[in-house]
């Protein structure tokens, strides 16, 4: 029988997001996860707001709204506002009822900068990550290293010399000036931009255009391909040797000896020789060109190990794949190394969790 369009809703309706969400929706495994995560962050929460005043968004409700951001490609803060208003999934992963409004897109940013001064987004990937060693799902002796860039949100018409005015009228449209670039040199030393100054001049090979760029450096663990530090940095062609050094330093002191993948670019004396210093055993690509010789010898690469190290450091790349197009930080939404590191926390969070919900849920 053909049922009735009816067009009069119901007078009285009680309903919760809860009952309209899956009882095997895997955001479920999710937001258990990033809820435990974030009952151990309640002290740090307590130092970033004032005793008295209105109360703003919460932060545990801000970090989750990050998360939603980065697992269901939500391009904006602002579009993601809008949608909390009409999602009743998104509602209920931020313990939203029917009735409470949506967050305002300017209060929401407002509230976002506040956890550049109180590293909240980094306490709370290192209790994400604290998670996943406490479920036995991270390795402690093998791990890789990488690096990439990230398009910065600045044009290449805002790379002007350094010490130019600002106020200097373009010549015709003042919103997208027609700027001829042929013939002139600029480089990071002479030039910087206006719109991000932290951003950097970089292109990622032989050949290929520059673009104003941060560079991204993760660090994984080779069992499970999860990420135990992801760290931003400037785009100098330095970065990825010493970021990587530092998120050794940081997150693998005083263990036993481990070692650490990584491709050709890190194949050099210094960086092999300071991995060494610290217990750290390179299984770097070999970087053997006909006036080159490379930095690790035969003593190395005979190991068993070694070859399994090659194999599974490219894993890191699908990390990133995952990051740059289902958490959308292919190019940042936003300037500055504060703002973009907390993207980075968050994106980082959001693939351990999701990665993290489907090693528990699978069969031993």
């Amino acid at each position: 029988m053909r049922g009735e369009n009816t067009k009069q809703s119901s007078m009285l309706m009680l309903m919760s997001p809860e009952t309209r969400v899956p009882g095997t929706h895997p955001l479920r495994a999710i937001k258990k996860l990033a809820d435990a995560a974030l009952s151990q962050l309640s002290p740090v929460f307590d130092a970033m707001y004032a005793s008295t005043g209105r109360p703003s968004i919460p932060p545990e409700r801000l970090l989750k709204s990050m998360l939603l951001i980065a697992l269901y490609t939500v391009r904006s803060e602002r579009q993601f506002c809008e949608q909390l208003d009409y999602n009743l999934l998104f509602r209920w992963f931020l313990d939203l009822d029917m009735e409470e409004p949506s967050f305002d897109p300017t209060v929401f940013t407002k509230n976002r900068d506040r956890l550049v001064v109180s590293d909240a987004a980094g306490e709370f990937f290192r209790a994400v990550v604290g998670q996943a060693k406490a479920a036995g799902l991270m390795s402690r002796e093998h791990f890789s290293v990488d690096g990439t860039l990230i398009d910065a949100w600045a044009s290449l018409k805002s790379f002007q010399k350094k010490g130019s005015s600002k106020d200097e009228p373009p010549p015709d449209d003042r919103g997208n000036p027609s700027v001829d670039f042929h013939g002139e040199k600029r480089s990071n030393e002479t030039h910087e931009s206006t719109t991000d100054p932290d951003a950097k001049l970089a292109r990622k090979g032989k050949g290929k255009e520059a673009k104003l760029s941060y560079s991204a450096h993760a660090l994984i663990e080779n069992r499970n391909c999860l990420l135990v530090d992801f760290q931003m940095d400037e785009a100098d062609g330095h970065a990825e040797r010493r970021s990587a050094l530092e998120m050794l330093d940081e997150n693998l002191p005083g263990q036993g000896r481990i070692t650490v993948a990584g491709d050709k670019g890190y194949d050099t004396r210094d960086f092999v020789d300071d991995c060494r210093q610290r217990n750290v055993t390179p299984h770097v690509a070999q970087n053997a060109h006909k006036r080159r010789r490379s930095a690790i010898d035969v003593r190395t690469t005979r190991q068993p190990g070694y070859a399994i190290s090659q194999r599974f450091r490219k894993r890191i790349e699908e990390v990133f794949g995952w990051m740059k197009t289902v958490g959308n930080f292919r190019k940042t939404r936003f300037r500055g190394f504060g703002a973009n590191q907390i993207a980075a926390y968050m994106v980082g969070a959001a693939y351990n969790l999701l990665r993290v919900a489907r090693l528990l849920a699978a069969p031993a």
